[in-house]
C-alpha cells in the first residue's frame, strides 16, 4: 500500500518537474520575444529593466532548482525500481510558497513585457504575504495572546463547552475536556 503511494507521488513529481522546466523556458523566452515584437517596448531592455529581470529571475531559478532536487524521484539504474519518490511537491508550507514565488515571478516577467515596467510592483506581493504570515503566526499571537481578536470564534466555542453540562460523559471524556480547556499538548483533535 505504501509502495503505491510512493509511486503516485513519484509520477506526480515527475510531471510537476517537467511542467516547471517547461514553464521556466516559456516565460523567460516570452519576456524577450514580446519585447522584440512589441513596438512600444525597448529591445534590448534598458539596464534598469534588465537588472530587475535578473534580480527576480535568480530567486525563481534557485527555488526551481530546489524543487527539482528535492522532488526528483530516485530509481535503481539497473532495474528501474523506485528507490525514493522524493519530497511531495504538492505539500503545504514551504514547498507551496516556493511554487507561489515562481508563479508570481513568471506573471511579473510576462506582464512587464506586455503591459510595462509598472507590472513589477506585483512582485511586492511576496514580501507583503510574508509580513502577513509573520504577523498572524508569530507577532499577533505573541502580543495579543492565544485568544486575541483573530480567535474570537474559537474562544466562544470553548466558553460554550465550559457552560455545557457534562452529563452522559464518561470520566475519561470529562478528563479529556478538562485537559482540552487547559490547552494541554497531549489532547488530540480529530
Amino acid at each position: 500500500m505504501a509502495n503505491a503511494s510512493a509511486k503516485r507521488i513519484a509520477s506526480q513529481n515527475e510531471i510537476a518537474i517537467r511542467n516547471l522546466q517547461l514553464g521556466m523556458i516559456i516565460c523567460n523566452a516570452l519576456y524577450f520575444v514580446i519585447r522584440l515584437l512589441h513596438p512600444s517596448r525597448s529591445f534590448p531592455p534598458s539596464l534598469s529593466q534588465f537588472t530587475i529581470y535578473v534580480l527576480t529571475f535568480l530567486p525563481s531559478l534557485f527555488l526551481a532548482q530546489h524543487l527539482r532536487t528535492t522532488g526528483r524521484p530516485r530509481r535503481d539504474p539497473v532495474t528501474g525500481t523506485l528507490i525514493s519518490s522524493g519530497e511531495d511537491l504538492d505539500a503545504r508550507g514551504v514547498t507551496e510558497w516556493c511554487w507561489d514565488v515562481i508563479y508570481v515571478t513568471w506573471a511579473c516577467q510576462v506582464g512587464s513585457a506586455l503591459l510595462g515596467e509598472w507590472f513589477w510592483f506585483g512582485y511586492l506581493s511576496i514580501p507583503a504575504f510574508a509580513c502577513w504570515k509573520l504577523y498572524t503566526k508569530v507577532i499577533g499571537p505573541m502580543f495579543l495572546g492565544r485568544g486575541g481578536p483573530q480567535n474570537t470564534e474559537t474562544t466562544d466555542a470553548v466558553e460554550e463547552d465550559k457552560a455545557a453540562p457534562s452529563e452522559g460523559l464518561s470520566k475519561r471524556q470529562q478528563k479529556m475536556q478538562k485537559r482540552e480547556r487547559k490547552g494541554e499538548q497531549r489532547v488530540k483533535h480529530r
